[in-house]
């Protein structure tokens, strides 16, 4: 019989690695991640009022929804398997103000929903923000004094707003604020509130960026902002930082923790789970949302495959789960195999 090994075989040392892709059976079979309905969290946008379902202009496919249209939507996300939502107010201008006061108020957009979506879909899990940018007159995350966002007297507001919503019905806890001691506070606060199985998912390492504008869109804070909020989210230029500021969130008794956005810092999801093994999430936020939608609107790209591409990204790079205004459009997808 001849010798048909080929130069090639030499070079490689017999190892080919295309023989485990010669074939959609084998494909599968090695397949490294897989993303499933498990992974999702669906983010939605509460407004006041009823019968509304009202499109934001800034993220096609996304609506803001009053209480009893999100509840509809919470019976077909829980119909799909999706696990969990995480509802985000746009609360009336009027109520607003420098404090965010509105959200202490029991009867406040937020609590209303948790009440009302336990109700309708008890087994769905309900994760609830205490940041105070859909609350504040200034669109900032804290209280602002003077020109300075004042962590403690934030924090105090904090710790209450996750009380009220624990009452109300939440299950997790995940504060997006980013102000220093803030986890630990929320989870005495709780514990002290009889909320032991409450959990806290912290917002570990949220980025000072530029993929946030069509979510304050979303929420009406973009036009109030006074400055930046330089002075309490993170660099993207720091991933030491950011590792530091969730190995004290860990210390502080997160449960859960989330890296914000999503696609540009897989490293640091990388990073964190590497380093602390805690359930690792990444927000897939409004701008990496829109620029898929759009670029695909515009026919420049497979918007499908590129949804299902990020989200098992995210998987690869170890997280545990997805927050994405994709959920429902991809657990369809995934229902139809």
């Amino acid at each position: 019989m001849s010798d048909r090994t080929h130069l090639v075989d030499e070079i490689t040392g017999h190892r080919r690695m295309r023989r485990n892709r010669k074939a959609d059976w084998t494909r599968r079979l090695v397949q490294e991640n897989r993303l499933t309905v498990d992974d999702l969290i669906w983010p939605i946008f509460l407004v006041p009022g009823s019968g509304i379902v009202d499109p934001i202009e800034a993220m096609p496919g996304v609506n803001r929804m009053s209480v009893d249209k999100a509840v509809e939507a919470v019976r077909e996300a829980a119909d799909l398997g999706i696990p969990a939502i995480a509802p985000f107010p746009d609360v009336e201008m009027e109520k607003r103000d420098l404090t965010g006061s509105e959200i202490l108020q029991r009867d406040n957009l937020i609590n209303q929903f948790v009440r009302a979506a336990k109700k309708a879909a008890p087994d769905i899990g309900l994760i609830t923000d205490v940041a105070l940018d859909p609350f504040t007159s200034h669109g900032h995350d804290g209280i602002l004094r003077d020109g300075e966002i004042v962590n403690d007297e934030t924090v105090d507001m904090l710790i209450k707003a996750a009380v009220m919503q624990a009452d109300a019905g939440a299950d997790i806890i995940a504060p997006s604020d980013m102000m220093d001691g803030r986890i630990g506070a929320i989870r005495h606060g709780l514990d002290a509130a009889g909320h032991q199985d409450v959990g806290v998912m912290s917002y570990a390492t949220k980025f000072s960026s530029g993929f946030y504008g069509p979510y304050r869109e979303a929420i009406n804070t973009g036009s109030l902002l006074k400055g930046n909020k330089n002075s309490y989210y993170i660099s993207p230029a720091n991933g030491t930082e950011a590792l530091r500021d969730a190995e004290l969130d860990v210390q502080e008794g997160a449960d859960m923790l989330m890296v914000k956005p999503g696609i540009a810092y897989l490293d640091i999801c990388w990073r964190m789970k590497e380093a602390f093994g805690l359930p690792t999430f990444a927000y897939q936020v409004s701008g990496e949302y829109t620029q898929i939608k759009a670029a695909a609107m515009n026919g420049w790209i497979d918007g499908d495959r590129i949804m299902m591409e990020t989200l098992l990204c995210f998987k690869r790079a170890g997280c545990d789960g997805i927050l994405s205004y994709f959920s429902v459009e991809v657990a369809r997808k995934l229902a139809k195999g």
